[in-house]
């Protein structure tokens, strides 16, 4: 069982404490001045009898020797990541999060998802970048196009003022240039009051380069594990009981005490971990008992390459109790069906049968090879589980990644037919996973959203050329966008304008019509994996059937006919026509029976 950190205050975040078992003495400096902490024998200084004091500057020194560090507990780095720590009135903060109409959740499996990234979301108060309090200007955006969850990219404070947030080192900390935790607070507010339930993506598989001083206080990492960015967080070695305890309060911090409604857990299959109970199976049961305390549904998001449903499945049968996952073979079989792309990891994808496959059993590669990662992978989807359903897996077309890591972070629809980009949409609004759109997708943004960093200037220089060589490597010829200029960034702002003109404003229509058939038709919403299923017509045609409901996706210049009766319930494309030009019927008096070219036809069959 892990073991909790003495509290400091019961209202107030980030004070007189640290972990720090590797250091015989350590000292606090309050808002400049410097007295010694009391150490016992777990590792723990603090120290007793001396409140904090809310907006209160502190930093630790270890040893009387090296920098002064920041507390890894904080909620607040106004100065950075180096800077020193602020204490935080938490019990302020949860008011401030709660204020409006009483907020009890809501179921969010199945649901419409909207990722998005604070800085690039909007252009901020002076156009130079988001923050959390323009981007509550947005939010009845998203409740017009028929949002029930956003899902922000990491906000754990990191380097500089710009990035992705991948490379935190704050794991309590909301990032001072999108606003602080007061800011948090009023969007969590703010989007309650909507309707709308906030997820927070976190990164618990490693800390970023510049500001991780963990290493220095004790055993957080291990050499036992490894992962793509050195040593792992040491989830199953000496020490590790503190060390889980530190993550799984960043959890707690989260969605009790900042009052979220979930978190999306970051790339999963790098939490090594061999102990008897996984990580990510007693961060499960802390939930479930958090759950409990808040009288709210919280929900566990798991980001993984392991294609194993035993992530969804419950602690009580082995699994490791995330309510959903990622589904990537989803993402890469509908790319790679109607844009043509088989490089890399897309060689596997790309025919209409894998499309049917990952359409109806979510993993491509359930036990199968992989010719990517060069042997057999995966587990298969059960359909008829009773531990999971089609619910349990987040399907995208776009989401940061399949978008950000490409050279260029050019999104799907800058290089596709705009009825192609539509067909494609459909096939993830309407299918049985649980959607997510990626922020802009939605009107076909003409912004990238390229991958950009705010490191020092030697750090930065490596993440240049690291990124221009590996691109180099895969074939890249043209220029790859500098990460650490700032135009890089600000060129991936979005243009909310665009929403009403022409072709934007058309897609735009077509998605709420799409979310808005999956809110109204019963079909759309039913989670059994059984009855969805797929006919191949074609190559270049599939027709996707749940329940009453089916939808004609045609990626070719030909002609595509329904093959089944129905009612049109939308189009997005040329319908098929007579040699007289007429609209072509059915016998039984149906309309619309195909499509001419690219595009899309959803219908009520008989």
């Amino acid at each position: 069982m892990t073991r909790t950190p003495p509290p400091v205050s019961h209202d107030l975040a980030g004070g007189h404490a640290i972990w720090a078992p590797s250091a015989e003495h350590v000292e606090i400096r309050r808002d400049g001045e410097v007295c010694s902490l009391r150490r016992d024998e777990r590792g723990w200084h603090t120290l007793p009898d001396s409140p904090a004091r809310p907006g209160e500057r502190y930093a630790f020194r270890l040893d009387g020797d090296g920098p002064w560090i920041p507390d890894p507990r904080s909620l607040s780095q106004p100065d950075g990541v180096h800077g020193e720590s602020e204490v935080v009135d938490l019990a302020a903060l949860g008011t401030l999060a709660a204020e409006g109409s009483p907020w009890e959740g809501r179921p969010l499996r199945g649901r419409v998802l909207y990722e998005l990234h604070v800085g690039t979301f909007t252009p901020g108060p002076d156009g130079r970048g988001g923050t959390l309090d323009s981007a509550i200007d947005r939010l009845d955006e998203l409740v017009e196009l028929g949002v029930d969850a956003v899902e922000l990219m990491p906000l754990a404070a990191f380097p500089g003022d710009r990035g992705w947030g991948y490379d935190g080192v704050g794991l309590y900390a909301v990032h001072a240039a999108y606003g602080g935790p007061e800011a948090l607070a009023r969007f969590v507010a703010a989007a309650h009051r909507r309707g709308i339930a906030v997820l927070l993506d976190v990164v618990f598989n490693h800390l970023g380069p510049a500001g991780n001083y963990l290493g220095l206080q004790g055993p957080y990492f291990t050499d036992r594990h490894h992962t793509p960015w050195g040593e792992a967080v040491n989830l199953d070695q000496p020490g590790s009981p503190e060390v889980r305890a530190f993550l799984i309060g960043a959890a707690h911090q989260w969605l009790v005490g900042m009052g979220l409604d979930g978190l999306r857990l970051d790339a999963v299959h790098e939490l090594h971990d061999d102990s008897a109970l996984p990580f990510l199976a007693e961060l499960a049961r802390a939930v479930e008992g958090w759950e409990r305390e808040v009288g709210r549904p919280l929900l566990l998001v798991a980001e993984s390459d392991r294609n194993d449903p035993a992530t969804v499945s419950p602690v009580a049968r082995g699994g490791l109790g995330m309510d959903m996952q990622w589904a990537d073979d989803v993402h890469h079989g509908v790319h790679a069906w109607i844009t043509g792309e088989r490089e890399g990891y897309y060689g596997d994808f790309g025919s209409a049968e894998v499309l049917a496959t990952v359409l109806t059993r979510v993993f491509l590669h359930a036990g199968g090879y992989s010719s990517f990662r060069g042997q057999d992978w995966g587990a298969p989807v059960d359909p008829a589980s009773a531990d999971y359903d089609a619910r349990s897996f987040v399907t995208f077309l776009q989401d940061h990644d399949q978008v950000g890591n490409r050279a260029a972070g050019d999104r799907i629809h800058h290089g596709l037919d705009p009825r192609r980009h539509a067909a494609a949409a459909a096939l993830i609004l309407l299918g049985p996973g649980t959607p997510m759109l990626f922020q802009g997708e939605e009107w076909a943004a003409s912004t990238p959203f390229a991958y950009v960093t705010d490191h020092d200037e030697e750090l930065g220089r490596l993440v240049t050329a690291g990124r221009t060589e590996e691109f180099s490597r895969m074939g890249w010829a043209e220029e790859v966008p500098d990460p650490q200029d700032r135009a890089t960034f600000t060129a991936s702002i979005l243009r909310w304008e665009e929403r009403s003109r022409d072709e934007h404003a058309r897609m735009l229509a077509w998605y709420r019509t799409l979310i808005g058939l999956r809110r109204d038709l019963p079909a759309l919403r039913d989670p059994d994996l059984r009855a969805t299923s797929v006919e191949v017509l074609a190559e270049e045609t599939v027709l996707l059937r749940r329940g009453d409901v089916a939808v004609l996706a045609h990626r070719g210049e030909g002609r595509a006919a329904l093959p089944v009766p129905g009612e049109v319930l939308a189009r997005f494309g040329e319908p098929l026509r007579e040699a007289d030009g007429a609209d072509a019927g059915g016998a039984d008096g149906t309309e619309g029976t195909g499509l001419d070219g690219p595009g899309v036809l959803v219908v009520r069959t008989a």
